[in-house]
């Protein structure tokens, strides 16, 4: 048996960061991976793969340069899934490399194969060559992610019926999509597929797409998907799912049928925990199939740690990493990352992006906070104007009392990155009159911000300042 001071199952954002942490601090650690890739979804088949898709379907549709040079810029004839995709296997690969690297210049042991608990300390390791080989650690790690849910009542074949991860190996660009569920993933792969002039319809059982954004956005996203072709099904129930001579056909209680010539189910995600024999180390999963832990990712059994995916919401590539290194800190009481920071930024790559931070309207109301809201249009903004995105949106809540913000919502061109500056003032406690007093580089997006403040003084004021 092989004694460690740290043992990680996934190599991950979570897992990575976690091992790096502890290594970095001089602590012996060895990486589990099952998989042949390093990287885990985050890498191969979620975060990274959707959005270089995402950059790939902007780049061959000519999306956003459609008018604004007086050229009508339409999807290049004849393009295929190879010229599709050939960009994302390029990148996917040097971020692998990348993770290679991070490990060795740690000093980190890789052991590639499966592994199970065998007690609280000890990680059987099944290679490749069917031999076995026991790890013990002090502390041990789990950050083995997810997987697609797949209920057993939809035909999955990954030809014409696929799940967010058989979707990236799809033969072709199909003529016709259906994509049933309106979350992350299900948005996000409706916006790049329906950018490269495919026919999308979107399913729903929920009355709006995101629900979990500020209700403005969800509607907002909402239009100007409609406005690039998606036709939305929202409040219906999935029925019964058929195998056509042309794809599938999907039957809704409400009578209505879709026919596609491929499907794409995102309805969800799993914990990946199937292999790990959690019982034998006193471990169990909730009803959603993830791992619960307390504020610093430790589980009840105090040797054994879990954070990104497999421990379920916010399942961000940023928020795994953090929780990672958070759960490393407490395990060997280094003074150095005892929390997450209590403001995590949501990213949703669709086109067009959008991000998310703090209170919304409707938590506002929730919490009976009385609020007020600040907006500035790109169309107002002349670096909105010359990106070609006078749709989007840049709105910030803030306290009446006090001017103090409460949250920021954004939708349209870098909507991922304008969040930072925004984030930065809510984690500082600070008010909208920070953003009137900064002086912004002109001509940016970043400039928003002071117009978004200038409204909200005067929607606070009851009538309108002059924005100038």
């Amino acid at each position: 048996m092989r004694q460690f001071d740290l043992v990680v199952i996934g190599s991950g954002p979570a897992g990575e960061k976690g091992a790096a942490q502890a290594a970095y601090f001089g602590k012996r650690v060895a990486l589990v991976e099952s998989g042949s890739d390093l990287g885990g979804a985050c890498i191969n088949t979620g975060t990274l793969p959707s959005k270089i898709l995402r950059e790939s379907a902007l780049y061959f549709s000519g999306l956003k340069q459609r008018g604004l040079y007086g050229i009508d810029y339409s999807l290049r004839e004849g393009l295929t899934i190879q010229s599709f995709t050939h960009r994302k296997d390029v990148l996917v690969g040097i971020e692998r490399e990348k993770i290679h690297a991070n490990l060795a210049a740690h000093g980190i042991e890789l052991i590639q194969g499966v592994a199970s608990f065998e007690d609280a300390h000890t990680v059987a390791v099944k290679t490749s060559k069917n031999e076995v080989e026991q790890l013990r650690g002090e502390a041990i790690l789990i950050a083995t992610g997810s997987r697609p849910h797949r209920p057993a009542e939809i035909p999955f074949d990954d030809e014409v019926t696929f799940d967010s991860d058989s979707i990236l190996k799809m033969g072709r660009i199909p003529r016709s999509l259906v994509v049933v569920g309106g979350g992350v993933i299900g948005c996000e792969y409706a916006s790049i597929f329906t950018a490269l002039g495919v026919e999308v319809a979107l399913v729903d059982g929920r009355d709006r797409v995101l629900p979990f954004l500020d209700a403005e956005l969800s509607e907002a996203l909402r239009e100007r998907l409609a406005g690039l072709g998606v036709k939305f099904y929202l409040g219906e129930r999935m029925g019964p799912i058929a195998r056509t001579k042309q794809g599938v056909r999907i039957t809704m209680p409400s009578g209505k049928t879709i026919e596609m010539e491929s499907a794409l189910f995102a309805a969800g995600r799993r914990g990946a925990v199937d292999e790990l024999r959690l019982e034998k180390a006193g471990l169990a999963v909730n009803k959603r199939g993830y791992l619960e832990v307390n504020q610093s990712y430790q589980t009840a059994v105090p040797s054994i740690y879990a954070a990104g995916d497999v421990i379920g919401f916010p399942a961000l590539a940023s928020t795994s990493m953090e929780q990672g290194r958070v759960a490393v800190c407490h395990a060997f009481g280094f003074q150095y990352k005892q929390r997450l920071a209590p403001m995590l930024p949501m990213g949703v790559y669709t086109i067009p992006e959008i991000s998310a931070v703090g209170e919304s309207e409707e938590s506002c109301k929730e919490k009976k906070i009385e609020y007020e809201v600040g907006r500035a249009r790109y169309a107002n903004n002349a670096r909105g104007l010359i990106a070609g995105d006078p749709a989007g949106l840049l709105k910030l809540i803030f306290r009446r009392a006090d001017r103090q913000l409460l949250g920021v919502h954004i939708i349209g061109e870098s909507a991922t990155e304008l969040i930072h500056l925004g984030m930065m003032v809510l984690e500082s406690g600070g008010t909208i009159d920070l953003f009137i007093n900064f002086v912004f580089n002109y001509p940016t997006l970043t400039e928003m911000y002071k117009y978004a403040a200038y409204d909200g003084l005067g929607n606070l004021a009851g009538h309108k300042l002059r924005q100038g």
